[in-house]
């Protein structure tokens, strides 16, 4: 038999034996055996038993830890609240200087949504007591009054003397939603995480609170902080996401470069800011990672963006022999191809084998406006004039002539006899 079922099959018999005891009270039952069942009762949050075997205690015994406990048993399984209230009032009209009762009613009477009452024992409270934890129960009524400043005030002597998160994240709730105080409740997070070990709590709430300050500065920090202590997918994403927001390649470049992770965005990014070196020293990581014929041809692509001299012969060759290489591996993307073909036509190398892998790279992508431009001016190096200007006009329609290879193509073109 598992555990579970040996817990509740007991849990029944002390149920049954109880209400026994209390309906023929034929075999009496001594206070430590109802001390037992109150406690498993509690454990397994079988409140309405706990409850009136705490009370059979105190009723039998005037002891008042029982009466406590029966209180207690009562808020946490939201049962017999007016009852605990008129019975507790009884002990305080007895005892008027125990501090437990006010610390008993002021849950209660919030449970039962009687702040005012709450209210008043929470100043009776803070007249006897200037403790952390009756400061923090009596906040509560002030809260619940709609007293947020009285509140907030106790919750930051409370975190003045013990900086728990709890306390904070509360105090911030009352400062964003109610006091108005939204940045000093920022600063009141970030002081925090940065002298204390934070949970994913606080650093939620600062994000919360930064988006709906709109602050972008404030959002990269938290993720990047969050990513630091651990480097979750969801939180590099978040980063990226507001580098490109930003428009911060630089910032997005140093990040990545701290990271093992994202390696082609960062390659791209390198490609992007024109850093080819950089972007040269990664292909060749990321081929010797995974093979890919693709930084072959990329590195072809790199090596000629690079050059000083567009038309040095040496490094026009090393370009050429990387397509190859790339294509020979089975390479076939046809933005490689039409690179490819057009530095083959462009550099006049071999004009007719650049215009056929130009006419490959178009069955892929037969409407690809820089394929067709490619195309026609293999057209004009041939001086094939008519098919050139008839292709280039076509592009042009569809392009316009801001680009500057267009609008120079374009000119030289019209000029062809």
């Amino acid at each position: 038999m598992s555990w579970n079922r040996i817990a509740l099959t007991l849990l029944l018999t002390l149920s049954v034996a109880t209400q026994s005891i209390s309906a023929q009270n034929k075999m009496p039952v001594t206070e430590d055996e109802l001390i037992v069942r109150g406690l498993l009762y509690d454990e397994y949050k079988a409140y309405e038993n706990s409850y009136q075997v705490y009370k059979k205690l105190f009723d039998e015994t005037q002891s008042e830890v029982y009466l406590f406990k029966e209180a207690t048993t009562s808020l946490l399984g939201r049962i017999h609240v007016n009852e605990s209230i008129d019975r507790l009032k009884l002990w305080d009209k007895k005892y008027p200087d125990k501090i437990e009762v006010k610390r008993l009613l002021i849950p209660l009477y919030l449970t039962n949504r009687q702040v005012d009452k709450a209210k008043k024992e929470a100043e009776f409270l803070l007249e006897q007591s200037k403790s952390p934890m009756d400061m923090d129960l009596a906040s509560n009524s002030f809260l619940y009054a709609g007293d947020f400043k009285r509140a907030l005030d106790l919750l930051r002597a409370v975190y003045e003397y013990q900086p728990r998160e709890s306390i904070l994240l509360r105090m911030v709730e009352i400062m964003d939603e109610f006091t108005h105080e939204r940045k000093k409740a920022i600063q009141l997070l970030e002081t925090h995480r940065r002298m204390n070990i934070s949970s994913q709590d606080v650093y939620h709430q600062l994000i919360l609170l930064y988006q709906k300050e709109k602050d972008v500065d404030g959002l990269l920090d938290t993720y990047l902080a969050m990513y630091k202590l651990d480097a979750q997918e969801a939180y590099l994403s978040k980063i990226i996401d507001i580098y490109v927001y930003k428009r911060d390649m630089d910032g997005a470049i140093a990040f990545l470069e701290t990271t093992k992770n994202k390696k082609e965005l960062l390659y791209e990014l390198y490609k992007a800011k024109k850093y080819f070196t950089k972007a040269l020293k990664l292909a060749d990581v990321l081929y010797a990672e995974n093979k890919n014929s693709k930084w072959i041809a990329e590195k072809g692509v790199l090596l000629f963006e690079n050059a000083k001299d567009k038309n040095d012969k040496k490094m026009i060759h090393t370009v050429l022999s990387q397509f190859e290489k790339a294509i020979a591996l089975g390479n076939d993307d046809s933005i490689y191809l039409n690179y490819y073909g057009y530095t083959l036509i462009d550099k006049e190398v071999d004009i007719k084998k650049g215009m056929k892998i130009i006419q490959d790279a178009l069955v892929q992508q037969p409407n690809n406006t820089y394929y067709l431009d490619s195309l026609a001016w293999g057209y004009y190096k041939e001086n094939r004039c008519s098919k050139a200007y008839n292709l280039m006009k076509r592009v042009v329609e569809e392009e316009g002539l801001k680009e500057k290879e267009l609008a120079e193509h374009w000119d030289v073109i019209q000029q062809c006899k």
